[in-house]
């Protein structure tokens, strides 16, 4: 028998935090872009429905990169034809990743109603992901924000390295804050933070946070995107949860890392993140036990086991 059929998590809800959480589920594009492997595009497709079907309402879908650059995602035009009609039947957003005006117009040709950048708050990875200096990467997405909330599109922008960065360190609080404010100012919708190396820990994520909020970036335009390299992901979730954010990055079965730093493990896994909303009382409108079912199918497409722990607990067979 499994866990939740004995009715575990036990619910105990926690003082101050969110009543619902949306789950902003990056496995598709995220999780997918750093496999070795290609996986076929009916694949990904069904990926997404399944996602979908197990309550998540937010699922980013592919990316409008230069398939050069990601060749793993180079199916984009032929993927989102394939889903997009989930944003119209269930209220699914499909979110797609743009690095410029021409990721845009190719979005925006396929009828993708939301979109994201991708900034750097550190000189070297914005060197090494966008091949330009922090200033230059905000200076091209200027064009792309203004165009996009001219056709009414909303824009979300994740900013990399908030928290630590392979070739420089510890990160000033200050210069993710810059970066911040200048996508709010550019007319974001909202922002993502991200610990791409995953060596944040809970005081630095609230302080973070509390400078944000004092430099006019309020919470609710915030998200936070970690990964578990150091076992902190769910800590400084907590940690933001306890500041009021209330949307949560996170990748089914724990997929991901980042192809551009390589000390960089899994993404949160969205079946972890499930179990501890779900112990805490908070909704996420997500059905766990078909979340797990469809890591379970994909990672039998991948060819190994899920790294999220909850899908090993869920999925064990005495």
């Amino acid at each position: 028998m499994s866990t939740p059929e004995l009715g575990l998590p036990m619910v105990v809800p926690a003082p101050d935090l969110p009543a619902r959480v949306r789950i902003y589920e990056v496995g598709a594009r995220d999780g997918l872009q750093n496999e070795k492997a290609t996986v076929p595009t009916e694949v990904k497709a069904e990926f997404v429905r399944r996602l979908a079907d197990s309550g998540l309402t937010t699922i980013e879908a592919t990316s409008f990169v230069h398939p050069k650059w990601v060749p793993q995602l180079a199916d984009a035009e032929q993927l989102f034809p394939l889903v997009s009609d989930l944003g119209k039947s269930s209220g699914v957003h499909l979110p797609v990743l743009v690095p410029n005006e021409r990721g845009l117009d190719r979005a925006l040709a396929l009828g993708a109603r939301h979109v994201a950048l991708f900034a750097s708050a550190t000189e070297s990875f914005a060197k090494a992901n966008l091949n330009r200096t922090v200033d230059e990467s905000l200076a091209m997405f200027e064009p792309v924000v203004s165009r996009a909330k001219a056709d009414k599109v909303h824009v979300r922008s994740y900013i990399s390295m908030c928290f630590g960065d392979p070739w420089e360190g510890p990160v000033p609080i200050h210069q993710v804050v810059r970066v911040c404010k200048a996508l709010m100012d550019m007319g974001c919708d909202e922002l993502s933070l991200g610990d791409t190396i995953g060596v944040a820990t809970p005081g630095h994520v609230q302080t973070l946070l509390a400078e944000l909020n004092e430099e006019g970036v309020p919470t609710s335009a915030l998200g936070v995107h970690f990964h578990d390299t150091y076992g902190q992901a769910l800590a400084n979730t907590l940690a933001a949860l306890q500041h009021g954010v209330s949307t949560v990055d996170a990748s089914a079965g724990g997929l991901g890392g980042c192809p551009y730093a390589k000390s960089a493990t899994g993404n949160l896994a969205t079946e972890d993140l499930v179990w501890m909303l779900q112990g805490l009382g908070i909704d996420t409108g997500v059905d766990l036990a078909r979340l797990t079912a469809t890591s379970v199918w994909m990672a039998e497409r991948l060819g190994r086991p899920s790294p999220s722990r909850t899908v090993k607990a869920l999925s064990h067979k005495e």
